[in-house]
């Protein structure tokens, strides 16, 4: 928003000019015009423009400062970057964490989200020039894929609690996108971009169109785009062909031929052997998924009379995302085996039924797999462990197709010289279908086992095919027509809609302060939000365990809730232009909400700020923020699905000899028969059951900023921020990690050493076979949502801008860096043992994404003349390390420890002409190689392809080009 009212007095103008350098680039990544101007140029320019509003504040007087820090991306580094979708302009920001993007293919939900301190999506705010997107999915996050980029001015970032300001999801901090208003004109860009290897093209373009009408009263703007990334398959990097563990070649368990209770089809089909090859999954995985997007944006405002303006907007997107994986299978679930089949002989029907943990006796055996069909005395189906891939079906694929669209409208205007107002009103929904291609279904598989002949099912409804699954060798041996019985689609679609309706106020008391030229600032309004969210699946995709692979079902499901709020902020300047104090002023913010789920929570901040002399700054902000549970943590269905474990204390000859230990893993359900033969975790995957919870309440975020902002006038051009933050939050609505059931259940060394009788009974095991893998019968870990948890993190943002005067332009240097000194989870901080986990240098299941303790962005700009831009952005990552380091965990030692990652992107920018401009950019410029791990090292969203592909640069040197024509 910009309020058309400004002053031109000498102090607005340094003010405004010192909002911009200082309020939002505190703790900024922001770079210098591309042809720069001096403070004076800058302050001239400045003063006749409308105020700007600075995220993190309601109040939009230009002399009044607030006191959070705020990371700035501006025209420039939007410029510099080429991106193609939002993510890509702040994803790479120190303090920013990987959401899911792009380079998540096994774990994505097709979204590319924002995630605040590493304090998870849910808590970070996506807003659209201050006012709130619809959520793009069931847990309230937003899609960042849908912001238009083309229009994109600048990008605020907030951390820190801003919930006062914005309202919950706000705990971790706001990312706003700001876009240009009153464009006049038209701008066609078009961006094109390729790896070096030949592939991951990359095409965007744009299309905008703007122009005043009515003398200047009126503007409208049009905005149409279009985005296309194509794939990188990990089969195509050298790093990633080949799935790892300990140095050496390492894939599922789950392959060809067949295994049946872990004994697998000898080559010439024969009889079971006990010894099985591995499959290796890692080559059919993306490193890039494939994208295509259409959007279009318009917005128009009009001055009806002097104080009254009208405005709306409307968005439009559409975006295709698709993930694959390898083929699907049989993933170690029991499946009911007919003893009968036609394909099974006698020895390796006689194997099978001595496989089982209680043996079927020979006898009991031999007639049933002499039995005609069903109806006949001696027919036995026992529930059998199978482990298939399915190669003929191929690849498994997801297509998420998202439309979401979003309309505002509202009035604006001023009610006296100082005090301006705005209602507004907004609607929006989003719709995202899941189609799942290539990956069967249980009841299927079983209903083509149970065959009376190689060519006939006992029940032949739907076209059943029988499915031959007792070849030997390596090739496909599953007839295409039995392919096509059980291979059928599957999916889902999930729905949200966001109804918003806000008035505001905001302007000074008078035209003074107490004691000061400048006024007291202040805001006040109030905001009804609804949300509705609904999951509708087909029956399969519902169903537990029947899209084979799938991990959990979908099942289908509605939520909702409503909140009305009242919010109101002031910022009171206290002293100025005396000694000792060029400057003094307070600020504070309360908001009170009353959800219809949770009840009534209030938010507030207090903070200040003290320049003792002009040029430096201290600032403080401390917060209180509250988070209400969102419509899938309330209303999600407890599910069964997967998460990542390499070692099962219980697994294989661990429990032998150990009468502790393998009564804990009796007792989980693992059949005393089963012990000493108990699986590893199939493909460092095991069963965890998790959903939403009715009665979770608000969570609280205690929030403490403090810093320092330096522009000595001495060195003109020279900006330097530093700013401690902290981040408690008490009462966290979380999921237990694997290590918070295991370690308190087994003990710090898996022996069985552990007290807690709790953990123990949330693991549920296998009842054939004792492992922590199989179909929904399988709970695996319980790690049920719950307000018990426990967040921290802490650490220091710091900033230097530096812009050096030259005869041929200028050289400016952009150093933005975090220190994270803390991050740690506990699940339960009264449990008897109480584990908080630090994250901060570590990664594993438990601390991902990962958080390294230094992280920092280098941009070196020169600038010559008007003409041409050359930039370099030095971007350097701590080294990490494994979080059981040298426990003897099974992997190689350069895969438990990285060193720090440098990457070098150089661009070069130059007006060729008054309408045209064209960008080149060489990203990952040394083409450095990401650090290579185990696949096995962590959980498959993002441990993947033997590295970290949200962390690292998987594609290597790339080229971008991008030409921009202007009228």
């Amino acid at each position: 928003m910009i309020d058309k009212t400004s002053s031109t007095g000498p102090r607005t103008r340094k003010y405004v000019v010192r909002s911009l350098m200082i309020g939002s680039a505190a703790s900024a990544l922001i770079t210098t015009p591309a042809f720069a101007q001096n403070n004076d140029e800058l302050a001239a320019a400045t003063a006749n423009q409308p105020a700007i509003v600075v995220t993190g504040s309601r109040i939009t007087n230009p002399n009044l400062e607030q006191s959070s820090p705020i990371q700035v991306v501006g025209t420039d580094e939007i410029d510099y970057r080429q991106a193609t979708n939002a993510e890509e302009l702040i994803g790479e920001l120190p303090g920013i964490a990987a959401g899911t993007n792009n380079s998540v293919n096994n774990g994505s939900n097709g979204t590319s989200t924002l995630n605040l301190r590493n304090l998870s999506s849910t808590r970070s705010l996506v807003l659209l020039d201050g006012t709130r997107l619809v959520p793009s999915t069931l847990a309230s996050q937003t899609d960042l894929n849908i912001i238009p980029v083309a229009l994109v001015e600048r990008v605020e970032v907030i951390t820190g609690g801003a919930s006062s300001v914005y309202g919950a999801d706000a705990i971790s901090g706001v990312a706003n996108f700001v876009l240009r208003r009153d464009f006049e004109g038209l701008e066609a860009a078009m961006t094109y971009g390729i790896t070096e290897r030949g592939d991951g093209e990359r095409v965007r373009g744009d299309l905008t169109l703007g122009a005043n009408f009515d003398d200047g009263r009126g503007n409208a703007v049009l905005s149409i785009g279009y985005q296309e990334v194509d794939d990188v398959l990990q089969a195509n990097r050298a790093i990633s062909q080949v799935a790892t563990f300990g140095g050496q070649p390492v894939g599922s368990g789950t392959t060809v031929p067949t295994r049946f209770n872990g004994q697998q089809v000898a080559p010439d089909g024969s009889q079971l052997v006990p010894t099985y090859n591995t499959f290796n999954f890692a080559p059919f995985n993306y490193f890039q998924t494939p994208l295509e997007r259409y959007n279009i944006f318009g917005s128009a405002n009009y001055e009806v009379t002097p104080g009254i303006e009208v405005y709306t907007r409307g968005m439009f997107t559409n975006s295709t995302v698709s993930l694959q994986l390898a083929p699907s299978g049989l993933f170690g679930a029991p499946f009911t085996l007919p003893l009968n089949n036609p394909f099974i002989n006698d020895t390796v029907g006689q194997q099978i039924c001595a496989s089982f943990a209680v043996p079927i006796d020979p006898v009991t055996c031999q007639a049933a797999l002499d039995a005609v069909d069903p109806n006949d005395p001696g027919y036995l189906a026992p529930q059998t462990i199978i482990n298939r891939r399915l190669v003929e079906q191929g690849p498994r694929s997801s297509d998420i197709v998202t439309n979401q669209f979003q309309i505002w409208a509202g009035v604006r205007g001023d009610l006296s010289p100082t005090i301006s107002y705005d209602v507004y009103a907004t609607y929006g929904e989003s719709q995202r279908t899941l189609t799942r291609r290539g990956w069967g279904l249980k009841s299927r598989i079983e209903q083509a086992l149970n065959a009376i002949s190689p060519t006939q099912c006992f029940d032949p409804s739907n076209g059943c095919f029988p499915i031959n699954l007792l070849g030997g060798g390596t090739g496909t041996n599953i007839d295409p027509r039995s392919v096509a019985f059980f291979n059928q689609p599957s999916g889902f679609t999930d729905s949200t809609s966001l109804s918003v309706v806000n008035a505001s106020l905001n302007g000074t008391f008078g035209e003074t302060g107490f004691f000061t030229q400048t006024p007291i600032g202040f805001a006040v309004g109030v905001e009804y939000r609804e949300y509705s969210a609904s999951r509708v699946a087909d029956v399969s995709a519902g169903t537990q365990g029947e899209v084979l692979g799938s991990g959990a079902p979908s099942p289908t499901f509605t939520g909702g809730y409503d909140v009305i709020e009242g919010f109101a902020e002031l910022i009171v300047p206290i002293l100025e232009d005396v000694p000792g104090f060029y400057s003094l002023q307070a600020e504070g913010a309360i908001r009170v909400s009353d959800y219809s789920n949770t009840g009534t929570s209030t938010t507030w901040k207090a903070g200040g700020s003290w320049e003792p002399f002009e040029g430096f700054r201290f600032r403080g902000i401390y917060s209180i923020s509250v988070r209400s549970p969102n419509i899938g943590e309330l209303f999600g269905p407890v599910t069964t699905g997967l998460t990542a474990l390499t070692n099962d204390p219980c697994q294989l000859g661990n429990p032998v000899g150990n009468a502790t230990l393998t009564a804990i893993c009796i007792a989980q359900g693992a059949p005393a028969a089963t012990i000493g033969i108990i699986p590893v975790p199939s493909a460092a995957q095991i069963n965890a059951t998790t959903g939403g919870n009715a009665n979770l309440d608000t969570e609280e975020a205690e929030s403490i900023t403090l810093g320092l902002v330096a522009t000595p006038p001495q060195v003109p051009g020279l900006v330097v921020s530093v700013d401690y933050f902290n981040i408690k939050v008490t009462g966290a609505i979380t999921n237990p990690a694997p290590g918070d059931i295991l370690t308190p259940c087994f003990g710090p060394n898996n022996d069985g050493a552990g007290s807690d009788a709790t953990a123990c009974a949330n693991i549920r095991r296998n009842p054939i076979n004792g492992s922590l893998n199989g179909g929904g019968e399988t709970l695996g870990l319980i790690l049920q949502l719950s307000n018990l948890g426990e967040l921290e993190t802490s650490g220091v943002d710091f900033r230097v801008n530096y812009t050096l005067p030259m005869s041929f332009g200028s050289i400016n240097w952009d150093l933005n860096g975090t220190w994270t000194e803390t991050l740690t989870f506990n699940a339960n901080p009264a449990n008897p043992i109480n584990i908080t986990r630090e994250c901060v240098g570590l990664f594993s299941p438990n601390c991902e994404p990962i958080t390294p303790e230094w992280a920092f962005n280098l941009r070196t700009t020169v600038s010559i003349d008007d003409l041409v831009d050359i930039s370099l952005l030095w971007r350097w990552i701590d080294g990490v390390e494994y979080e059981f380091i040298g426990q003897g965990q099974g992997f190689l030692p350069e895969s438990e420890a990285f060193d720090a990652a440098n990457y070098f992107d150089l661009t070069v920018r130059s007006n060729v002409s008054e309408n045209f401009d064209l960008t080149i950019g060489i990203q990952n410029l040394l083409d450095r190689d990401p650090p290579q791990t185990s696949s096995f090292i962590g959980s498959s969203s993002f441990n993947s392809g033997d590295t970290y592909p949200t962390s690292y640069d998987t594609l290597g040197r790339r080229y971008s080009v991008t030409g921009r024509l202007r009228f």
